[in-house]
């Protein structure tokens, strides 16, 4: 005997049930970000809590706690409000309001201008040992500014300053370690690197430290810096957008992060300054003297 199974459309008691039609996400080929609402979900690398990107007019992503909470226990200058996927550093009227995460993440030292955000950053920390007893999260060592490497490419920098067309970024990761952002067809990140094997990379040079218009003048001295400017349009516009060079190819492909770099400021990012090339090495405990145009 054979159960003969109900109509898909009906219920058990006949009763029609509405199936809406399923729609495949898309990206406008003419969006100004090609990163999916999904994708921008993410947890902090610091203390494993989830957090949300926003992009925030002109200036680079913002991350925000993703719950909101009452306008009445946050300090007026942690106040923030999303309009229209967009994040605004201010209050939009209504009761409710959004954190940055940075005044929350327990990783981080509690500000004094936040006292009231107390119990919600103790949740948080409590999540966070949680995580860590289950092994679901492991918090990050804490990295010199240059990491030791092998004795053929001396000092590397965890988070050297490249220059991609004439403008210069601090990157989140060594130079052959940044990942590629685009989401591959299993709904993963690719781990594909930016510097991909086979592709021409940049070229570490010894540059003066120039400082941004407007800005005090900075002494004379010189930093290491990895440019791009040897290679073509099309390759720079692929590293500033952090793609691999299969997903630079597939336009359509979205992206399932935001990429890692940050405007590079000399005032700001002082400690990641560099003066001598990564690729020096030491011979008989001296240094050998520096050469211009060296290749990673």
């Amino acid at each position: 005997m054979c159960s003969t199974p109900p109509p898909d459309a009906r219920r058990w008691d006949a009763s029609p049930v509405h199936v809406p039609a399923r729609r495949s996400l898309r990206v406008a080929p003419d969006a100004v970000s090609r990163l999916l609402r999904c994708g921008q979900s993410d947890r902090c690398r610091d203390c494993g809590n989830r957090i949300e990107w926003y992009q925030r007019g002109r200036h680079s992503a913002v991350r925000l706690h993703p719950g909101e909470v009452l306008v009445s226990a946050v300090p007026a200058a942690c106040r923030w409000h999303v309009s229209s996927g967009v994040a605004h550093p201010s209050q939009d009227g209504t009761p409710w309001c959004r954190l940055p995460h940075a005044v929350l993440c327990p990783a981080r030292p509690a500000p004094q201008a936040a006292p009231e955000l107390a119990e919600l950053r103790r949740m948080l920390a409590v999540n966070t040992r949680r995580m860590i007893d289950a092994g679901a999260f492991a918090p990050p060592l804490a990295e010199p500014a240059c990491t030791p490497a092998p004795a053929a490419s001396g000092c590397r920098p965890a988070r050297p300053t490249v220059q991609i067309l004439y403008v210069r970024y601090l990157a989140a990761h060594p130079v052959d370690e940044i990942q590629c952002v685009a989401q591959t067809r299993r709904r993963h990140r690719c781990t594909t690197p930016v510097l991909a094997p086979g592709s021409r990379g940049g070229q570490w040079s010894l540059m003066p430290v120039t400082a941004h218009a407007g800005q005090l003048a900075l002494p004379a001295k010189t930093m290491a810096v990895y440019s791009l400017a040897a290679l073509q349009y099309a390759e720079q516009l692929r590293w500033r957008s952090q793609r691999c060079p299969q997903h630079a190819a597939t336009p359509t492909a979205a992206d399932l992060a935001l990429a890692e770099w940050e405007r590079f400021d000399p005032f700001l990012h002082s400690d990641h300054i560099h003066t001598r090339l990564p690729t020096l090495t030491r011979r008989g405990g001296t240094a050998d003297h520096p050469r211009r145009g060296v290749r990673a």
